[in-house]
């Protein structure tokens, strides 16, 4: 059975850091494209970032480049999204995701697997 589970959430004043953390079971993350998504309240969920299957390719929304970094850790079979410069229009609750293909896409119906998510509330 796939599961991953997202961690590393939490409230966090404007311009902190936060390291979320994504743990993967029943799969081989390096195996996966690995998404993170974000939806705050009352919004439709968007895209984060990205990290190509088998390499280090990475992509990003716009809105959290030279911000956020995304990265894997193979050895702990996790995918990393470090968040700094937070701002409170980052709140919302970030899930990651996995999809069997080499390609990136933006499109959360593309991603086969999906965490539970965990909140970031960044005060001002």
């Amino acid at each position: 059975q796939v599961q991953l589970v997202e961690s590393g959430g939490g409230l966090v004043q404007a311009g902190g850091s936060l390291r979320l953390s994504c743990a993967a079971s029943g799969l081989t993350l390096s195996s996966y494209t690995m998404g993170w998504f974000r939806q705050a309240p009352g919004k439709v969920r968007e895209f984060v970032a990205a990290i190509i299957r088998y390499g280090s390719s990475t992509y990003y929304a716009d809105s959290v480049k030279g911000r956020f970094t995304i990265s894997r850790d193979n050895a702990r079979n996790t995918v990393i999204l470090q968040m700094n410069s937070l701002k409170p229009e980052d709140t919302a609750v970030y899930y990651c995701a996995a999809r069997y293909y080499s390609s990136w896409s933006k499109a959360g119906y593309e991603y086969d697997y999906w965490g539970q998510g965990t909140q970031v509330t960044v005060s001002s």
